[in-house]
């Protein structure tokens, strides 16, 4: 008989391995409820570490962060404040001969020194102005129409008035574009409005005037405005972003439409690729900058135009990873945001490269930034990633974004005039979140038209480098006169 025949255990033994297997079962599953414990608190961590530098909240949610701790006492920051030594000195300059209505002049007859009598200079002075609010700023002209009796056909007949002011009614063009521009451009609730005309300028009107008023503003640019809508899917690049607009508690949208010399703001019920089909058309052959929202790469899908991708945004993302409390998740997104700026560095070096050197050195940049995306191999334990470890997906996420739209990250590489980023319509829209935040959105359809009017004249404007309060003021002449409002459109598209 063989030395290791087998032999039966004692049942002592079967109890105690039927015990340990089921331990064993009992310890598998308390690893996985950790895990996924883990999984979740580490999701929770990182995400209470959002700010608006790692990810699209915007600033003013910064806020509710504690305060950074202050200096110590007697160092300084980086900068003090005022003027910076280097910069040329900012001195306000007098206003022109024409803007003067009265000169005081000043000399001294004789000498505080000598008593000398002293001959003054015509051409050798110093110049002081000063502005004053005159006590009445309005001028009121009152049209009287007589009436002249008629002893044959027994009737009064009245003259008409013309047709300039009977169109303005009480308040002139100037005074109703200074009504648009307060309300707009200063972010003046309509009380604002009418307790400035009625106290500063000395002339009651009641908030519905002011509204009736207002329409007529929006009126007069209308045609404008329409002629940049019509413009846009001509454009051969837009940048284009989006916001939050409550109407009566109601959730709408406020769409950015940024091109070179114009900007168009549109508010819109949704926030899905219908909007950009609906503005753009179907047929849009053109540049389209933006983030990385799903609307835009459905739109991308459906018509013929290039994306380029913003990345700022990508670098937010890339920021919230490197500082993801996973020690894994952390290097990939440090790795990733490392090339990203190598790029970035590229770029701010144009100017010292040829432009072979430079094209050269942009494509290498761009190599190193996919590879460090996508080439997960180098993540010893990434192997997880696919057995369904939770904290792993972000990074596969943003390896397969890289795998499908790595491309539309780098559209500025191969089309002149296109910027890497979605700077310019986030700058253009800030005015806009700042109007929303301030007058709480808008109460109908009348409301909605009127500020994606006002809007647009002022980004427009502002970008021109024309004067907002002027160009009312013509577009509002214009409406009263029956005449055409002067075109919003860039002098070299018109």
């Amino acid at each position: 008989m063989s030395l290791f025949s087998a032999k039966r255990c004692p049942p002592s033994w079967e109890q105690e391995n039927a015990q340990l297997r089921e331990h064993i079962g009992q310890l598998q599953a308390r690893v996985v409820h950790l895990e996924t414990e883990n999984a979740r608190l580490l999701a929770q961590l990182a995400a209470a570490r959002k700010h608006s530098g790692n990810s699209s909240k915007p600033p003013s949610s910064d806020i509710v962060k504690a305060p950074p701790k202050t200096r110590a006492k007697g160092k300084r920051g980086k900068r003090r404040r005022g003027g910076q030594p280097g910069h040329p000195r900012q001195e306000r300059a007098l206003l022109p001969p024409e803007q003067v209505d009265h000169v005081v002049p000043y000399q001294v007859e004789r000498c505080p020194l000598h008593g000398t009598v002293l001959r003054p200079s015509s051409t050798i002075k110093r110049v002081m102005q000063q502005a004053e609010l005159v006590a009445k700023p309005v001028e009121v002209t009152q049209h009287e129409l007589h009436g002249s009796w008629c002893a044959r056909c027994q009737e009064w007949h009245w003259p008409q008035l013309p047709a300039a002011v009977q169109a303005g009614g009480l308040l002139g063009p100037r005074l109703s574009a200074l009504a648009g521009y307060v309300k707009s451009q200063l972010h003046v609730s309509y009380t604002g409005v009418a307790d400035l005309f009625d106290t500063v300028l000395g002339l009651p009107v009641c908030r519905g005037y002011i509204a009736k008023v207002l329409q007529k503003v929006s009126q007069a640019v209308t045609q404008p405005v329409n002629e940049l809508l019509t413009a846009l899917p001509e454009q051969l690049a837009l940048n284009v972003d989006e916001t939050g607009h409550k109407d009566q508690g109601q959730r709408f949208w406020t769409w950015c439409f940024r091109a070179p010399r114009f900007v168009v703001f549109k508010i819109a019920a949704g926030r899905s690729s219908a909007v950009l089909a609906e503005v753009l058309g179907p047929d849009f052959n053109g540049v389209l900058g933006c983030d990385f929202f799903s609307a835009y790469r459905k739109y991308m899908g459906q018509c013929s135009c290039l994306v380029q991708f913003c990345l700022a945004h990508l670098i937010r993302e890339l920021k919230f990873l490197a500082e993801h409390p996973d020690c894994m998740v952390r290097a990939y997104g440090q790795e990733v945001l490392g090339a990203v700026r190598r790029l970035f560095k590229v770029i701010h070096h144009k100017d010292e490269l040829s432009a072979a050197e430079f094209e050269a050195a942009l494509v290498k940049a761009r190599r190193l930034v996919v590879r460090a995306a996508t080439e997960l191999d180098g993540l010893s334990p990434f192997k997880w990633v696919r057995q369904g470890v939770p904290e792993y997906r972000v990074i596969e996420t943003m390896a397969e974004r890289f795998r499908r739209y790595g491309e539309q990250y780098f559209t500025f590489m191969t089309t002149p005039g296109v910027e890497p980023t979605n700077n310019s319509a986030e700058q253009a829209i800030r005015f806009v979140v700042i109007d929303r935040r301030v007058t709480q959105g808008t109460r109908g359809h009348k409301g909605q038209r009127y500020c994606e009017r006002l809007w647009t004249v002022i980004g427009t404007c502002t970008l021109q480098g024309r004067s907002v309060f002027e160009y009312l003021v013509q577009a509002v002449t214009a409406l009263f006169e029956g005449k055409p409002a002067p075109s919003l459109l860039p002098a070299d598209t018109s």
